[in-house]
């Protein structure tokens, strides 16, 4: 399959957990960046349609930031230019992300008109003591608002983008914001926990000793809380934070969890074909500037080993509820999970967090909550 990665790197606010690759205030550049990253992808499919001739898109998705910062007729034309160059299979997945507060019904319509065919909505909580904490610029009613904006517009498959482990949240909160959420009947959520990344307000916070996080037992009993409610409504987790109704499951995540190749385009954007792994530069303005002097935005190239691609893809397919199937990874890389990690794997299936199924390896029930330690394990 073909993904495509877009980044738009604009945003109204800058949230205090945030250390994704946006900039606040940057209206005069929406132009010229959609500009040159219009010339990025003429680019970049002149390249891929030299390599796989016959390839077409199977995944779009347009992140940020927040893509919906953009005037919509912009955005059309990022989506229209993409789908032009390249071209896409029948049931090509677009995916565009977007915020209360910066969409309605129109703009939404316009979307739809464009291809795009999977909305995710960056809600994030309910409660508006908690988006206040963490610096969102929408309010509960705008989520809401948002919501049925996307439904009347026409959007059957919306994700919904919740937090948790959130500062001052408590089990009770938490419940309330999921339950608000699934009151909506989306089609897939995405659960996240906090993670407090460096070079953010929320870090030098915790550095400070003054960032007041949920403790360890409120964390589980937020896990349980999910487990049960997500069940209930009859979403079921198919990867550490996604949960999703029958044939909702989104495809391009699905891809990188799969370790699969992929492309991308855009600020900070990184790539991986064959290999060899890219990264463009991250500031929006040297970005434009490169693009028109015909200068690599490309920063960093990585050659993978065989190896070290191996452990990626077993570590990045454990995140799916199914695990990594053994097969695929003898053909890839003709190396045989089990013998690979020997002791290490053995010890890990003795203490029930691993398990070997027939076909494939994954976490157990009992080894999920400590996913990231046992990942950590087989880097």
């Amino acid at each position: 399959m073909t993904a495509l990665y877009l980044h738009i790197p604009f945003c109204l606010g800058k949230c205090r957990y945030c250390s994704f690759q946006s900039i606040a205030a940057g209206e005069k550049l929406y132009g010229p960046y959609v500009a040159a990253l219009t010339l990025e992808l003429t680019r970049l499919a002149e390249i891929h349609a030299a390599i796989n001739r016959s390839s077409k898109l199977s995944t779009l998705f347009v992140g940020g930031g927040t893509p919906t910062c953009l005037p919509v007729e912009l955005l059309q034309g990022v989506i229209h230019s993409s789908l032009a160059f390249f071209g896409a299979e029948p049931d090509v997945e677009i995916s565009v992300e977007a915020n209360p507060g910066t969409v309605d019904v129109a703009y939404l319509e316009a979307l739809l008109e464009a291809g795009v065919n999977r909305l995710s909505l960056g809600v994030q909580s309910f409660d508006d003591r908690e988006l206040g904490r963490i610096g969102r610029l929408h309010d509960a009613q705008e989520a809401c608002s948002a919501i049925k904006a996307a439904v009347s517009a026409g959007f059957r498959n919306i994700n919904l983008d919740l937090m948790y482990g959130l500062p001052g949240q408590t089990p009770f909160s938490w419940r309330y914001s999921l339950e608000k959420g699934l009151m909506f009947h989306p089609a897939h959520l995405s659960l996240y926990q906090l993670t407090v990344e460096v070079d953010t307000p929320f870090f030098a916070l915790a550095a400070n000793n003054t960032l007041c996080l949920p403790e360890e037992e409120a964390i589980l009993e937020m896990d349980e809380i999910t487990t049960q409610l997500c069940s209930t409504a009859g979403l079921h987790q198919y990867e550490t934070s996604n949960y999703a109704g029958y044939g909702h499951q989104c495809r391009h995540n699905i891809n990188y969890w799969l370790n699969n190749d992929y492309l991308a385009a855009g600020t900070s954007a990184v790539s991986c074909q064959h290999g060899v792994r890219e990264r463009r530069i991250a500031d929006p303005a040297e970005y434009i500037r490169r693009i028109h002097v015909q200068q690599s935005v490309i920063i960093e190239t990585e050659q993978l080993s065989l190896e070290r691609s191996f452990r990626e893809t077993v570590i990045m397919g454990l995140r799916m509820v199914q695990g990594v199937s053994r097969r695929t990874l003898y053909e890839r890389y003709a190396i045989d999970v089990q013998e690979y990690y020997g002791s290490t794997v053995e010890k890990l299936v003795n203490f029930g967090f691993i398990e070997f199924t027939a076909t494939h390896l994954r976490i157990t029930a009992k080894g999920r909550p400590l996913a990231n330690q046992i990942m950590a394990e087989l880097v």
